[in-house]
């Protein structure tokens, strides 16, 4: 049961993110009488990537608030309470106010809610239980469906009525979600209750100062203009990437962390950057691919026009309809499945693979929704070997004492490459598409390429995870 809770919380909280971040970029370089902004289009998908990595980047605050302070399960919720107010914000608030406002928000309650349901997913399971790649293949499953779900209603109520009532429905799916959450958190019996490494009274102090320096120097970056809208991206991918290597530098260095521990973290350092690769070029779904589908794609289906936002329901339709399959599949190979580390160099190369079937497209005046359907469904199946497979291999490499940090971390990752698919999308232009494409098609390839290569030196030093 606890599993379905888990499970439904998430589902939510993914309808909520995905339908918001589906009709964003469009809010934002829309013109004012289209309902949007007016901003110049590849700062407002620059932004769209930052936001997405700032999202990741989070799980960090989440992470030590759970093993330091709270839990967690409290967590969770209370993560939850926050995304719902940011979406109320940016359903409410006009302009650039209710952008600022909404998105820290829900970039803060999201951080906080998804290290932690992945990792409290973790603790329900033993570490040699066969069943933790299912279950987490079908947690994913639930990722999905919200992430289905939610743009297809979003774009509907933001084409017919505007964007902020698109926004209200994002508002009122996570306060779904976070409604049946608090009915059944009984369900998850003590699991994630304690913090593992509860934070000193005598250290509250210096947590407060070095918080309020990380706002005071936020703020005068912006103040100064050291950071820009134009460039949010780019500091954003450096902000994350210094943050990963301080973070492996804590874990690796911390006396609380055992020999055996450390060899797994090691382990990790190339899954992190193979991670980082493959959603540098997935979550572009919301940035290039996001204009692609405004500005290129045939939405004409049955004689009706869908909105250009369902781009982001089409590769969730696959992943629902295969995450059963991968499911079976792995329960019933067992040790036989392939590797972590092959299933990750796998997803990468069919990632690379994926953004070359957009090449030959780019003679077509008006690309048929069809074709890009079936494109995605490649990314559904790199997706299914790399993204459940890195969520629970991060649980059994996770040191005790880093549990939900390290969960935070892999996520990092994720925030990473979420960031640089908003760099990337600077240079997209549908002039030069085929050489777009084609260079970060062939640049995951080889990624992936090396990480199998790797792969036998992977497996060694993560004795007892196969």
């Amino acid at each position: 049961m606890g599993l379905a809770n888990l499970f439904g919380v998430e589902l939510w909280e993914r309808f909520s993110f995905y339908g918001m971040l589906t009709i964003l970029g469009y809010y934002l370089y829309y013109s004012a009488t289209d309902g949007g902004l007016g901003m110049n289009r590849a700062t407002a998908t620059g932004i769209v990537g930052a936001y997405g990595g700032l999202v990741y980047l989070s799980t960090v605050l989440g992470g030590w608030i759970s093993d330091r302070l709270l839990g967690m399960e409290r967590t969770v919720f209370y993560g939850g309470v926050v995304v719902v107010a940011g979406h109320i914000a940016l359903g409410l608030l006009p302009g650039f106010t209710g952008v600022t406002v909404g998105l820290t928000l829900v970039a803060l309650g999201s951080g906080a809610l998804k290290a932690n349901a992945s990792a409290l997913l973790g603790t329900l399971y033993a570490e040699d239980d066969p069943r933790r790649a299912a279950g987490f293949t079908l947690f994913y499953l639930g990722v999905n469906i919200g992430a289905f779900l939610g743009p297809l209603l979003t774009g509907v109520l933001q084409t017919r009525l505007g964007f902020h009532y698109g926004f209200g429905a994002a508002a009122i799916g996570m306060a779904l979600g976070l409604t049946q959450y608090a009915v059944f958190r009984r369900n998850l019996g003590e699991h994630g209750r304690v913090a593992p490494n509860p934070l000193p009274r005598s250290q509250f102090g210096i947590v407060a100062a070095v918080v309020a320096g990380i706002v005071g120097l936020v703020a005068a970056a912006l103040g100064f203009g050291v950071v820009r809208a134009s460039n949010l991206s780019t500091v954003t991918s450096w902000s994350i990437g210094v943050v990963a290597a301080g973070y492996f530098a804590l874990i690796l260095t911390s006396s609380r962390v055992t020999p055996v521990e450390r060899a797994r973290v090691r382990a990790f350092l190339p899954l992190f950057v193979a991670n980082a690769v493959f959603w540098s070029l997935f979550q572009q779904m919301f940035t290039v691919l996001a204009v692609y589908s405004d500005k290129r794609m045939n939405w004409t289906l049955f004689g009706w026009t869908a909105p250009s936002s369902w781009i982001g329901s089409e590769e969730p339709v696959w992943v629902i309809v295969l995450s059963p399959l991968f499911a079976a599949l792995w329960t019933r190979l067992g040790n036989r499945a392939p590797t972590t580390p092959r299933k990750f160099a796998y997803g990468v190369i069919g990632m690379g693979a994926a953004f070359l079937l957009f090449v030959p497209l780019a003679g077509l005046a008006r690309v048929p929704a069809l074709l890009v359907f079936v494109i995605l469904g490649v990314f559904a199946v790199s997706e299914l070997l790399l993204s459940p497979t890195g969520l629970a291999v991060t649980t059994q490499l996770a040191p005790n004492a880093f549990r939900a940090q390290m969960m935070a971390l892999y996520f990092l990752s994720v925030a990473l490459g979420t960031a640089l698919s908003g760099v990337f999308a600077g240079y997209y232009d549908t002039d030069r598409e085929p050489a777009y494409f084609a260079t970060l098609g062939l640049a995951a390839i080889t990624v992936g390429i090396l990480t199998a290569i790797m792969s036998p030196w992977v497996s060694r030093h993560m004795p007892g995870v196969h």
